[in-house]
């Protein structure tokens, strides 16, 4: 199995005890997201387009354990940014193992053998190596030449050191299902526990907008592409009902809450992929998010949206009511042949807003706020002296701190 049996049956019965109890909305996976800043500028990433300032901000210690005692969730995945650029990343990691929970901690691996001694392999941990398909695919999408195989060397030597490790790889318009099953076969021949498969996101900051793909061709991509993998064992370490919807099989509604993001700004409002606003708390942001503002047939920016951090909580909570039908895609994997479920209509959705740009002149204003005042420039004058017991210097009045301060 991609997930532990013990992981499957902890997750499991937090989730079944959430419904037993009546509690509407719940996070099943903490997104931690302690940094923006990376080691690679990737054309499809709408993460790292923010000023040096606030690319420079760090969660502590406390604030990623703060966070982590206030949603609850039994999964935490942390993502950046690139996460291993965190001096304190190391820390971080052992106080949440050390609370039991499950870490998945998300790596472009450029760094990861460098700093793979600093972690330790618990069947708490899991890395999660950023690999968007073979050589040419992965090197494309990342925009930089030779990061598949450094990913690949520090993943041979990861599993080496008995380290669990799982691979996340985003599709884009143009990916062929056929290299994109030769690249499954391959990572299941490197050893890797698990796959975790998703279409990237519209980011509205991502430089290049011509490669994403909409909900109709991310369908029909994932239904060839698990066509050819029928009888080949790939490992996935999301739920068969979320993949089933990946193949247009199920007319799931998003589930934002499932998955919440907090990052250097806050709680963020209202998923991993959309920023509009932040929470100062997670209840604040559970209580007082529009959630139905949201969604595909909501909003125009969750239009084209079917990525797993809106929607796998759904396909967990569907499992919890009709286990008889997980069971059924788990054995015999998703529908690739009859006719896909019925779209969501977009006729109501309302026009999507951009209020990036407010966003970060908050931020910068809020960075600037609790920066340190410097202290006024001295310009000193030196007076001549006729012998070495000359008079003391004279001080002028202080001058104007300059940005070279």
């Amino acid at each position: 199995m991609a997930v532990p049996i013990m992981q499957a049956v902890r997750v499991g019965s937090y989730v079944v005890k959430q419904h037993i109890t009546g509690r509407k909305r719940y996070p099943l996976v903490l997104m931690l997201e302690p940094l923006f800043r990376c080691n690679l500028a990737c054309a499809g990433c709408g993460k790292i387009d923010y000023p040096a300032a606030i690319l420079n901000q760090r969660m502590t210690v406390q604030e990623c354990l703060d966070a982590d005692a206030e949603a609850g969730a039994p999964v935490i995945a942390v993502a950046g940014g690139e996460p291993l650029l965190h001096k304190e990343m190391p820390e971080i990691i052992r106080g949440l193992i050390a609370r039991k929970k499950y870490v998945y901690l998300c790596t472009n691996a450029l760094l990861l053998e460098k700093k793979m001694d600093e972690y330790e392999p618990s069947p708490f941990f899991s890395w999660d190596v950023h690999l968007d398909g073979d050589k040419s695919m992965h090197d494309s999408s990342v925009c930089q030449d030779g990061v598949y195989e450094r990913a690949v060397a520090a993943i041979k030597k990861a599993k080496a050191r008995g380290f669990r490790l799982s691979i996340n790889c985003t599709l884009f318009d143009g990916a062929d299902p056929k290299r994109v099953a030769s690249f499954f076969d391959e990572v299941m021949a490197m050893g890797v526990d698990g796959i975790m498969t998703a279409p990237g996101y519209a980011y509205e900051r991502a430089p290049d907008q011509e490669h994403f793909l909409n909900r109709q061709k991310t369908k029909q991509l994932f239904r060839d592409i698990f066509r050819l993998g029928k009888g080949k064992k790939w490992r996935f370490t999301q739920s068969p009902l979320f993949l089933n919807f990946l193949a247009g099989n199920e007319q799931y509604h998003c589930t934002p809450w499932g998955k919440p993001l907090r990052n250097v700004f806050g709680w963020q409002r209202p998923c991993y992929l959309l920023g509009e606003g932040y929470a100062k708390s997670f209840n604040e942001l559970m209580e007082d998010t529009k959630w139905d503002d949201y969604g595909t047939g909501n909003y125009e920016k969750c239009a084209d949206c079917m990525v797993h951090s809106g929607y796998e909580s759904t396909a967990v909570m569907d499992a919890v009511r009709r286990p008889w039908h997980i069971a059924k895609v788990a054995l015999f994997g998703p529908e690739t042949e009859k006719p896909m479920a019925p779209e969501i209509s977009l006729a109501n959705q309302r026009p999507a807003q951009y209020v990036f740009s407010k966003q970060v002149e908050e931020q910068m204003e809020e960075i600037a706020a609790r920066k340190p005042a410097k202290a006024p420039r001295v310009k000193v004058i030196r007076t001549e002296a006729a012998n070495a017991d000359a008079a003391p210097a004279k001080v002028a009045a202080p001058v104007e701190a300059t940005a070279a301060d």
